[in-house]
């Protein structure tokens, strides 16, 4: 039976309101639900008294992290204006904590109040209100304190206002974000020290206080000479060039028919060849996307270097011209814009897309680029040698990157050619298995006992390269490692300086749904076993994550039994199972034998125990922590030779009885 639904009409459509509107869609306003989502409602908050800051009214701003989870943002500004609004016919406290899209922030463009202001939507104060479990209040101005309570967004006993015989001003807001709006509100100490030092790198002369009451913490952050001060701390008097800013600012608009705004921008960068990093600040804001500065960055640095190169007649040949990339390697660069306008792509602020600023950064940086050209030949003759020597070096990483793909991920034709590699029959890949087995010996039993529908063999001829200790140049060089990555088809993920963000490797070319380590259960199988699950930890860790690797365990012990002049077999794969064996069919008339090699094996007893989907035992190896297996592999395999030898000295004994002495 059908059971229509509801109707849709007139009564269907209804809007959130109140602090609903944040509480249940807290991402709309945040940009998420979580942590990160919880973590900019703080920012929200911190804005304000940032923007007073930059307009005159006090030099400190003090935040407090307490133990149970609560913030503190205290200011030393004029104090956010609470009392009755005779303009609004309302209070202002319900205007700025309890009404969205209000604020003082909206005639900036003409000066009134805040010239450049980050928090210019009216939301921060009253999102972060209605988003908190409590949130406190107090204010101090026109000689009174004044104070406001919210539970969970509602008021609790309106404004009191109190006079205070004292001339000091300023605001002071504590809140505990709550666990009803977001799914985590422990925001670690870490991100306040970096969100803090950011801000009082972008905000001269301002300093950021820091107390933490759970872990006794008190921390200042200030840089009196800002961008400029952070770049010569990044480069630490190691560059290839000196520290130096960039500082314009003008008027436009970013189409003819927009209202024009003011801009004012600094950029402050070095050259340097150890450390290398950029960042961009828009109105205090760090924008982790970029947006307009980024654009103009990159346009108007390749462009001039670009220029000069040619100038130079440094170009080879017909050789290409540079990237950004190539710059940036060695490039050191903090930009730090206002507006009186801004287009973010979204609340969160984490990139902005107003064509006039892009436009003025890359006048600005173009125009200042040339004449620091002029003055400061020796050391733009430096970073143009650096920044052609980074192009090159690109260029050859990258010819290696595709010689590298070419060779390892050829045809299939090519992977049967592969020497002593036996192919399945199947193309379908979700059934295609690739048994990696111990020498040219194992390959002949695993060869007649295997289903060669679906199963195909390759043999590695002893113990391969090391590849945690080997560099890409001998592991591409190693014949037993190439012939395996060809035949695997998905090619390797390398990571160099110049190509972090390409790799030949590709999942879907993974020509098995299975593929799996079947060696020896002696100490060289486990050895050889070891150094196969170091090369796919260090070429395609990736088949790891996905489950794609397993070890075939294969039998420790055959245990036959004479019963009525039959023999009957039973197979253990550890002491263990051989007691347990031995405990439920009885000693009597039982031969027992170490297994042989693999290569000594029958084809059906291969099939049986180590071979045969239905009977065969398979481990899957499964990814752990990444700290953890690091750490495991660089015992076993790595450079940390006294860690391996107390491993040895602490487990080297459960292992006596696989040593033949």
């Amino acid at each position: 039976m059908m059971v229509k639904s509801k109707a849709y009409d007139n009564d269907s459509i209804s809007s959130l309101k109140g602090a609903d509107r944040v509480r249940l869609r807290p991402g709309v306003i945040f940009g998420s639900d979580d942590l990160e989502g919880c973590k900019h409602s703080f920012f929200e908050i911190l804005s304000n008294s940032i923007d007073e800051a930059r307009e005159g009214f006090g030099d400190t701003i003090e935040i407090r992290r307490f133990a149970d989870g609560s913030i503190e943002v205290e200011d030393f500004g004029r104090g956010i204006p609470l009392d009755y609004n005779n303009k609004e016919d309302r209070y202002n406290w319900e205007l700025v904590y309890c009404e969205l899209y209000a604020g003082g922030k909206y005639t900036n463009n003409s000066g009134e109040l805040y010239e450049f202001s980050l928090g210019l939507n009216g939301l921060g104060a009253c999102a972060t209100q209605y988003a908190s479990e409590v949130f406190d209040v107090t204010v101090y101005r026109d000689g009174f304190r004044f104070g406001l309570h919210f539970e969970k967004g509602v008021n609790v006993g309106g404004l009191t206002k109190d006079p205070v015989r004292s001339k000091r001003t300023g605001t002071i807001q504590r809140w505990r974000p709550d666990l009803d709006v977001f799914t985590d509100i422990v925001i670690p100490v870490d991100f306040f020290q970096q969100t803090l030092k950011r801000q009082a790198v972008i905000n001269a002369g301002i300093t950021f206080r820091l107390t933490d009451e759970e872990t006794g913490l008190t921390e200042d952050f200030c840089y009196p000479e800002g961008i400029l001060g952070y770049v010569r701390e990044l480069d630490a008097e190691k560059g290839i060039s000196l520290p130096i800013i960039f500082e314009g600012s003008g008027r436009g608009r970013d189409r003819k028919d927009k209202p024009e705004y003011r801009v004012k921008a600094a950029i402050a960068f070095c050259f340097n060849n150890e450390n290398a990093d950029i960042e961009y600040y828009h109105n205090s804001s760090w924008l982790e996307y970029g947006g307009s500065p980024d654009k103009a960055v990159r346009n108007a640095m390749v462009a001039e270097f670009d220029k000069q190169i040619k100038a130079q007649d440094k170009y080879k040949g017909n050789e290409s011209k540079i990237t950004f990339n190539d710059i940036a390697d060695s490039l050191i660069l903090i930009t730090s814009s206002f507006s009186t306008q801004t287009s973010y792509e979204n609340q969160t602020k984490k990139a902005i897309n107003n064509k006039y600023i892009q436009e003025f950064i890359t006048e600005l940086m173009r125009s200042r680029l040339e004449i620091w050209f002029i003055e400061n030949k020796q050391e733009a003759d430096r970073v143009i040698e650096q920044i052609l020597i980074n192009k090159r070096s690109r260029e050859n990483a990258e010819k290696a990157r595709l010689n590298i793909r070419k060779k390892l991920m050829g045809s299939v034709d090519m992977i049967n050619r592969v020497k002593n590699f036996v192919d399945c029959r199947t193309r379908e890949v979700e059934r295609r298995e690739l048994y990696i087995v111990e020498g040219n010996s194992a390959l002949g039993s695993c060869k007649m006992g295997r289903d060669a529908d679906f199963q195909a063999i390759i043999p590695v001829r002893g113990k391969i390269l090391n590849c945690l200790k080997a560099d890409y140049n001998a592991i591409f060089k190693n014949d037993i490692i190439v012939d395996l990555i060809k035949i695997l088809g998905c090619g390797v993920e390398i990571q160099t300086r110049h190509n972090k963000d390409v790799s030949a490797f590709d999942l879907n070319s993974l020509r098995w749904n299975k593929v799996i380590i079947c060696t020896d259960a002696d100490v060289d199988g486990f050895q050889i076993r070891t150094l196969i699950l170091a090369m796919f930890y260090r070429l395609v860790p990736t088949l790891i994550e996905e489950g794609k690797i397993f070890i075939a365990e294969s039998p420790l012990f055959e245990i036959t039994q004479k019963v009525k002049k039959e023999d009957k077999t039973y197979f253990a794969y550890n002491e263990r199972e051989k007691n347990q064996i031995l405990e439920k069919i009885g000693e009597e008339k039982c031969h027992i034998q170490r297994s042989k090699g693999l290569g000594e094996n029958e084809p059906e007893m291969m099939w049986l125990t180590t071979m045969n989907p239905e009977t065969r035992r398979l481990i899957e190896v499964v990814p752990e922590e990444a700290e953890k297996t690091l750490e495991v592999f660089d015992r076993l395999l790595g450079d940390n030779l006294s860690a391996r030898k107390l491993h040895i000295e602490n487990n080297g004994h459960l292992y006596l009885d696989m040593l033949d002495i």
